[in-house]
């Protein structure tokens, strides 16, 4: 898909609500423009559930962020708004899709009130503790509407109508150009490794995950796994047993 998209001679779009995480912001990178909603959240979550961000993250992140930005955001597992993605430079642009009593709500669940606050940086972070609960009570007063996230689409399409076809994708191709030589580098080297280790740390984690519902936790022990890695233990079913967790009651 990653292929498809950075090939193909129209401009490619993502149209965000919800969660671009993961492949899904693999995906998403590859695309030219983005616009979401401010309800959408970004980020990766593989090495927290057994796989790594080489699918196009690791490829087009340093493009998108700083080094250490793209590093971290990669391997730290956390999700950022799309207001802080906006304010990083990887997302065009952000609109409110919660609507009371006929007018717009920005996500009351992520600071858009303040661009620094005793000395950090908090525009695009989320609230305090303190006020998570109320932000949700008041989402759920509110109706969601997809009016400005359709009109961004629409306005965007008609600029590109407005424009020299062949000029524009000429431009285009020369943005995508930086983006394909470091995935054109390294795709066939890292699907191979993801395909191996499917059978070793992906399927611990992913394993880990689908069983939530049943140990109440989404992760392996990691902490033993690398005391047991450490011992040179062989990773078998009794390995498996050992970094799981135990079935609840």
């Amino acid at each position: 898909m990653v292929d498809g998209i950075l090939n193909c001679k129209k401009p490619v779009l993502c149209r965000v609500n919800g969660m671009r995480v993961a492949g899904g912001q693999e995906i998403g990178m590859a695309t030219d423009l983005t616009l979401s909603s401010d309800l959408a959240i970004y980020g990766q979550a593989g090495p927290r559930h057994g796989s790594a961000p080489v699918g196009g993250s690791t490829d087009f992140l340093p493009w998108y962020l700083s080094m250490e930005d793209a590093l971290y955001n990669c391997v730290s597992c956390e999700m950022w708004s799309a207001y802080k993605m906006k304010a990083k430079g990887v997302v065009t642009r952000v609109v409110p899709v919660l609507k009371k009593d006929g007018r717009w709500v920005r996500n009351p669940l992520v600071r858009t009130d303040a661009w620094v606050e005793d000395g950090e940086i908090v525009y695009g972070e989320p609230v305090a503790a303190e006020r998570a609960k109320a932000a949700k009570a008041l989402i759920a007063e509110c109706t969601t509407d997809f009016e400005l996230l359709d009109a961004e689409v629409d306005r965007l399409l008609w600029k590109f109508t407005n424009l020299f076809p062949h000029c524009l994708m000429n431009s285009i191709d020369g943005i995508r150009a930086k983006k394909k030589f470091f995935w054109d580098q390294s795709k066939l080297p890292q699907r191979h490794w993801l395909a191996a280790n499917m059978n070793f740390e992906a399927w611990m984690g992913f394993n880990a995950f689908d069983t939530k519902k049943i140990t109440g936790m989404d992760t392996i022990d990691f902490v033993k796994y690398r005391q047991l890695t450490a011992q040179g233990a062989l990773i078998d079913e009794a390995f498996a047993a050992r970094v799981f967790g135990r079935p609840k009651g």
